[in-house]
């Protein structure tokens, strides 16, 4: 090779000085020349170095690629010629970076991989482009640790600290916070809920007593929010107008929120012992005479957070005393006895009604109140269910079930009673 042409400046695909013609080939084998130097070649790529440095190496180097890469393999022998400094400014996006990368590893190219990963390390990606910058990354070693570093695994306890914040960012144990108002309120509150989500992953996030605290703190203000939401709610000049059930819905929404949160930290009794001690205000409120033909959005919310409460109760995921188990059946069943033949008339009678009990929710209740009935004293069991025959709506809940059990273990205790009493009195005493 002519060593003169060493110490000319060398343009890329100049033929008057050019020693070197690479040749990239696609699949087809369709060549397309591109004319180099091999003292470029040589400085900027271990891999040509190595190639021309066997004796009699051809003045044609030949490479395949693909129609997919056929761009990133013209970039990086363009970047073979920029100084090092106009290496990272000639990089016009992720994905092109990314392409010339994985060349420039392949082709031993260190200067051109470093502007790579630093021009990725400082830019933003976007969810698709992840895998493939991991995947350019993953033969770099060390040398991707600026690249990783943005998605390695956090420590706990950093992940701890971002999720009591945005815990009471979600509850607004803080206040609310101007200029983002609920905004913020409502991303912390799906962020919160997104790294509770169940996967295969370990959680991000253990329920330790720092964490439990901030999430009882943030029960009592959403509580404490909703109670005063509700008892302001009579007082509304205009029950019809949307303001008004927007306010209340709202409020009620981060109660739910609260109540899913709750539910993914072993924290579902702290809500249900709050709704089981605040039912009867609530339905004081919402059965008064001035609602009856407004705020259906309200009722049928109640009902579902209702049927939460009730699934918990009543299949054993939390345990409370008889009498509390008894007075939230009490208070919730006649309620949603009496609801659920209006919300179905009013859904008849309106086209496009939109608050109905859908069968889920129907069949959700009704098991979970037929678990509760059983679980109770038998005398207790007896009150309910005559109550429930004597009603003028015995189609809903369907608590016949229940009633064939009750039927079932009183026959067999008034016999195992018969039984005990015949045994007593045939007894005999030995001396």
């Amino acid at each position: 090779m002519d060593t003169a042409l060493q110490t000319k400046p060398c343009r890329f695909g100049d033929k008057n000085t050019s020693d070197i013609v690479i040749c990239l080939k696609n699949r087809e084998g369709i060549p397309k020349r591109f004319y180099s130097h091999s003292s470029v070649l040589i400085n900027k790529s271990k891999y040509f170095a190595n190639r021309l440095s066997h004796p009699g190496s051809n003045h044609c180097i030949d490479i395949y690629c693909s129609e997919v890469n056929y761009d990133h393999h013209v970039n990086l022998l363009r970047l073979l010629y920029l100084p090092t400094d106009s290496i990272l400014d000639s990089f016009d996006s992720v994905k092109s970076a990314v392409g010339i990368l994985q060349l420039a590893v392949v082709f031993q190219c260190e200067e051109i991989a470093c502007c790579c990963i630093q021009y990725l390390e400082a830019v933003p990606w976007e969810d698709k482009e992840e895998e493939l910058i991991l995947k350019a990354v993953s033969k770099l070693g060390p040398k991707a640790m600026p690249i990783l570093a943005r998605i390695q695994p956090v420590d706990l306890a950093a992940t701890k600290d971002v999720f009591v914040s945005a815990v009471r960012i979600a509850t607004s144990i803080a206040g609310p916070c101007p200029p983002f108002g609920n905004e913020l309120k409502t991303s912390a509150q799906e962020q919160v809920e997104f790294m509770l989500g169940e996967d295969e992953d370990a959680p991000l996030v253990t329920a330790d007593e720092e964490v439990k605290s901030v999430l009882r703190m943030g029960l009592s203000q959403i509580y404490s929010s909703f109670e005063k939401e509700l008892s302001s709610l009579l007082l509304e000049p205009d029950l019809v107008s949307e303001r008004a059930e927007e306010k209340i819905l709202h409020s009620l929404s981060d109660l739910e929120w609260m109540c899913n949160i709750l539910g993914k930290m072993d924290l579902m009794k702290d809500f249900v012992s709050n709704w089981a001690e605040s039912s009867s205000n609530v339905l004081g409120v919402v059965e008064n005479n001035k609602l009856d033909s407004f705020m259906w959005g309200l009722k049928i919310k109640l009902i579902e957070i209702t049927a939460k409460v009730l699934e918990a109760v009543g299949y054993g995921n939390v345990i409370l005393p008889t009498p509390i188990r008894l007075t939230l059946l009490k208070t919730w069943l006649p309620y949603i006895r009496k609801m659920k033949p209006l919300l179905d008339s009013k859904g008849s009678e309106e086209t496009g009604f939109p608050y109905k009990m859908s069968e889920d929710l129907c069949q959700s209740i009704e098991g979970a109140m037929v678990t509760l009935v059983l679980a109770l004293p038998s005398n207790d069991q007896a009150d309910i269910l005559a109550d429930w025959m004597g009603a003028e709506q015995v189609r809903y809940p369907d608590l016949s079930e229940a009633f064939e059990v009750w039927c079932f273990r009183t026959k067999s205790a008034k016999r195992r009673l018969v039984e005990g009493l015949d045994g007593a009195g045939n007894a005999t005493v030995s001396l």
